[in-house]
Formats: C-alpha cells, sequence, structure tokens
C-alpha cells in the first residue's frame, strides 16, 4: 500500500512539474489581447481589479509572514479596495517591506508566471496558483473577501481539471498578461486620486512615514517595477 502511494505520489509529482509544450503565437497574441480588453476599459476593469487586489493583498500578507510579523486578517471589499493587518513592530524594515509589496505584488507574479510558461511549465503555474489562493483563504476575514477568492481559486481547479491542455495554456497566458498588464494600472489610479487630495494613508504614504522619503519616491518604484515586469515578462510570453 506505501509502494503505491508513493507511485502515484510520484506520478502526480512528474505530471505537476513536467513541461507541456508552448501554445503557437497566435493564442499568445489573442490572449494578450483578451487581457488589454479587461484592463484597458472602464467597465471590464473595475470588475476584474478585484483579481489584482487579490495579488496586492496576498504580497502584503505572504512578506508580513516571510519577515516575521504576524499576520491578522485580510479583507477584500467589493469597491477593490483591500486591508492587511498584521502585528509587529511599527517601523523597521519588515514594516517597509510589508508596505512595498502590494502594489509590486502583482506585476511580479506576472513576471514569474512569465518565467514558469516560458519554460513550458503550464501545469505547475496552475498548482501553484490555486496553492497560493488557498493559502489566502484562510487568512480572509469578511465574506466578500472569501466569496471573490473562492470564485477567483474554483476557476483554477475547474481549468486545471477539467481542461484540455490548449484551453489550459490559453487561460494559464491570460492570467499572466493579465497580471502583467493589470500590475501598471493600480499605481497610475491611486495617484491620479491622491492628486484630487484623497487616499492620504495610500501604501506610498506609509511609506514615506516610515522612511522619511517622498510618496513620490515611492511610486518611482511602483512604476519601475511593474513596467520593467510587464517589459521583460511580455519578451519571455512572446520568446523575442
Amino acid at each position: 500500500m506505501d509502494h503505491l502511494a508513493s507511485a502515484s505520489l510520484a506520478s502526480l509529482w512528474d505530471e505537476v512539474s513536467g513541461t507541456q509544450p508552448d501554445p503557437d503565437l497566435w493564442v499568445v497574441i489573442v490572449t494578450l489581447g483578451a487581457a488589454l480588453a479587461v484592463v484597458a476599459p472602464r467597465g471590464p476593469w473595475r470588475m476584474a481589479r478585484n483579481a489584482i487586489t487579490i495579488a496586492h493583498e496576498g504580497g502584503h500578507g505572504l512578506v508580513a509572514l516571510l519577515t516575521g510579523r504576524t499576520l491578522t486578517g485580510i479583507t477584500l471589499h467589493s469597491d477593490t479596495s483591500g486591508l492587511t493587518v498584521s502585528r509587529g513592530k511599527p517601523h523597521g524594515l519588515g514594516m517597509i517591506l510589508t508596505a512595498v509589496s502590494g502594489y509590486t505584488a502583482p506585476p511580479l507574479l506576472g513576471l514569474g508566471g512569465a518565467a514558469l510558461l516560458a519554460s513550458g511549465r503550464i501545469t505547475l503555474l496552475l498548482w501553484l496558483a490555486t496553492a497560493l489562493l488557498v493559502a489566502l483563504l484562510v487568512m480572509v476575514r469578511n465574506a466578500y473577501g472569501m466569496l471573490t477568492v473562492v470564485l477567483t481559486g474554483g476557476t483554477f481547479v475547474l481549468v486545471s481539471w477539467l481542461a484540455g491542455p490548449q484551453v489550459q495554456a490559453a487561460f494559464a497566458y491570460t492570467v499572466v498578461w493579465f497580471l502583467l498588464l493589470g500590475g501598471v494600472r493600480p499605481a497610475f489610479e491611486l495617484q491620479a486620486v491622491r492628486a484630487r487630495g484623497g487616499a492620504g494613508d495610500s501604501d506610498a504614504d506609509q511609506l514615506a512615514r516610515l522612511t522619511h522619503a517622498p510618496a513620490g519616491v515611492w511610486f518611482l518604484l511602483f512604476h519601475a517595477v511593474s513596467l520593467c515586469s510587464l517589459l521583460g515578462g511580455g519578451r519571455w510570453l512572446l520568446e523575442l
């Protein structure tokens, strides 16, 4: 029995970690167009931005744990805002890294996803994304947040288990393009809100208080990370 279990686990790991054929270039371009159609127009973006918020708050939570802070909980709201609460020193490197990780998480996740797709590991990407969503769900503390994470994770599970290789590839490329493109827009939106006198307690403002560097410096960092991730990830996806 133990031998059969070990063999099954080994077979499952080989399937997950193995490589899959790259899709045709036209599939990559079509998925880029699909992601653009979601990110660029205001209407679809207002709904799809929930997924970026999941990645944003997940980034805060993961880095909080990695820097030794105690993660208390995460809330996700219907207006696509979110809040991650952690306990620990209210200053210092851990707090700075936790604050930085929100706006940088979606594009960096997209860059990591592009690296996996460039190496042909479509199945591994889908399973890793599902695992991260399950881990996030444990820390979500409101009903709307749970619903959005369950729906997002459920989509990944259905595609991973029921869809064929071509559909899985198209889905994975669309998700990664969405993270790369969608990771660029939020920092610009935040700057526009701040210019109108709003969002006085944004991540950039918190970082300004923590480091005494102007909020504009942190916006430059957010833009640099997102645009460099888009350029680098896009090159990998298009195999340029």
